[in-house]
């Protein structure tokens, strides 16, 4: 989530050879368009096809095979680490110049790029303990993170169209897998979910913030490291909770970060919940006409 692309100058070293085929790829794939709106026609067709997509997970994934439900998350993955690594190397290279210069700031290990890594993970580990905090975890926090950018994108649409189908992709498979955990019935819609949830996130924000405090003791000063927007070194520029970053200490910041996404995880439990009881009053009333 927030600004995953915003434009930092670098200093390039420029390669003295010749542009290879590789290079020539990545530049095709650098196609622009004008920068996506919210609620544009992009921006419509996009959250068209994450709902017709989780319509047809509620039509055809009820209580499916385990076989079938690792397939699933693992295919998925398989296709979002795909698009990130295009990601990474469009970042990379600059094909105007001819030259390559990493940029930190898109290192993918921002709170939206770990359900990728949790989905691939989620489909190879056979504890069920683990797997149940896993699957939580995609059901409630990568739920929600995934709907927030789906319904306002604009911090993460720019004018390159490769980028804007991988972010688009990418959040909206967040949101197909989110409801896919529920319907399939491998979470349960309970309150107990967002409990189960919360070993995985910990473990990703302590990551996210060790890796942080790594960059700012030893990485490149020029360059902007922070991974969930949770670096000491560095701004937050999430909604409300940069205002919380500028306006307390960093323990509190951190807390309110932690509490702050957990609640958020827990509603979409609760939304679930109350989707499940209002589909079955439904049917019940329907029941009872015929």
């Amino acid at each position: 989530m927030g600004n995953f692309h915003q434009k930092i100058e670098f200093a390039t070293v420029t390669k003295n050879k010749g542009v290879t085929l590789f290079e020539q790829l990545l530049a095709a794939l650098d196609g622009q368009m004008n920068t996506p709106t919210w609620f544009g026609w992009f921006h419509i067709l996009c959250l068209a096809v994450v709902i017709g997509l989780c319509v047809l997970i509620v039509l055809k994934c009820r209580n499916i095979s385990d076989r079938k439900f690792n397939l699933a998350l693992g295919i998925t993955a398989g296709v979002l680490l795909l698009l990130e690594v295009y990601k990474q190397f469009n970042f990379t290279y600059d094909h105007a110049t001819d030259s390559w210069e990493y940029s930190w700031y898109a290192f993918p290990f921002q709170f939206c790029s770990t359900p990728m890594y949790v989905m691939l993970a989620a489909s190879l580990i056979q504890n069920e303990k683990v797997k149940r905090s896993l699957c939580s975890f995609l059901a409630t926090y990568g739920l929600f993170a995934g709907t927030a950018v789906m319904l306002y994108p604009n911090d993460v649409f720019i004018g390159t169209i490769g980028i804007n189908i991988q972010t688009m992709v990418h959040h909206g498979m967040m949101v197909v897998m989110g409801v896919f955990m529920y319907v399939s019935g491998k979470v349960k819609l309970s309150h107990k979910t967002i409990l189960y949830a919360i070993p995985t996130f910990c473990v990703l924000v302590a990551i996210a913030l060790t890796g942080n405090i790594l960059y700012g003791e030893f990485g490149d000063p020029e360059q902007t490291f922070n991974m969930f927007y949770i670096s000491p070194y560095y701004p937050c520029t999430l909604p409300v909770l940069s205002a919380i970053y500028n306006n307390t200490s960093y323990p509190l910041f951190l807390f309110c970060y932690i509490f702050g996404f957990t609640a958020a995880g827990y509603v979409m439990s609760l939304m679930a919940m109350g989707i499940e009881k209002l589909t079955a009053k439904i049917k019940l009333g329907l029941a009872k006409r015929a």
